[in-house]
């Protein structure tokens, strides 16, 4: 795979999907670096978010934005970077917080103008790959998980976030997109899982670098 100014694989999907996971096995697979998922969160917005979302969405949103900003553009210069979520979805939530009426039409048009003003400043993946769950599952790995602040999030919230992530990728073009349902796999503990997933980014790779040959 290539190195230089572009990150490798940004590996995407609503919450408690299993990105870090597959994060870290393709770094084992693929010899790569991993990037998690920043979470910088020293004013707690998050938590705040969750208990009055009108009040906190565009800050938090925001906060988050930059930051994911930030670690992309720093995935870039390392290069040979795999990461777990970036600004390249981050319109997800927003849209969908504007949807709900968490962020007024004036706050998204000023977070937009931000979002699209940094992505000028960095360049796309060479893959992006989607795990795509039904909403139930997801809600059952994230209980697995354990985290207060989302274990407490009602059901309709992952159910609708997880309708913007299927919406947002329905059309994406921005770069190379494998998207892979991943409710009955288990590839952290099921070698046969991890073989199959591993399978289906190595074939697209395979295909990404012919294109770039041809080019």
């Amino acid at each position: 795979m290539h190195s230089g100014n572009r990150v490798e694989i940004v590996v995407d999907g609503v919450t408690g999907v299993g990105k870090s996971s597959l994060v870290k096995i393709i770094c084992e697979e693929l010899n790569l670096k991993p990037f998690s998922e920043m979470f910088e969160d020293e004013n707690r917005l998050l938590h705040k978010f969750f208990y009055d979302r009108e009040k906190w969405a565009f800050p938090m949103q925001t906060n988050f934005l930059t930051n994911r900003f930030k670690q992309y553009q720093q995935a870039m210069k390392v290069g040979h970077a795999v990461m777990d979520r970036s600004i390249y979805s981050d319109r997800i939530f927003a849209r969908m917080y504007l949807q709900q009426g968490y962020l007024i039409p004036e706050e998204y048009a000023v977070y937009n103008n931000l979002l699209n003003t940094l992505l000028e400043h960095v360049n796309p993946p060479r893959l992006l790959i989607y795990l795509k769950v039904d909403t139930d599952e997801a809600i059952r790995r994230i209980h697995k998980r354990g985290r207060p602040d989302e274990i407490e999030v009602e059901r309709e919230y992952w159910n609708l976030l997880n309708q913007f992530y299927e919406d947002n990728y329905k059309d994406f073009n921005i770069a190379r997109l494998l998207t892979i349902k991943v409710d009955k796999l288990d590839y952290v503990h099921r070698p046969e899982d991890r073989a199959f997933i591993m399978g289906e980014i190595e074939k697209a790779i395979q295909s990404l670098e012919r294109t770039e040959l041809i080019l």
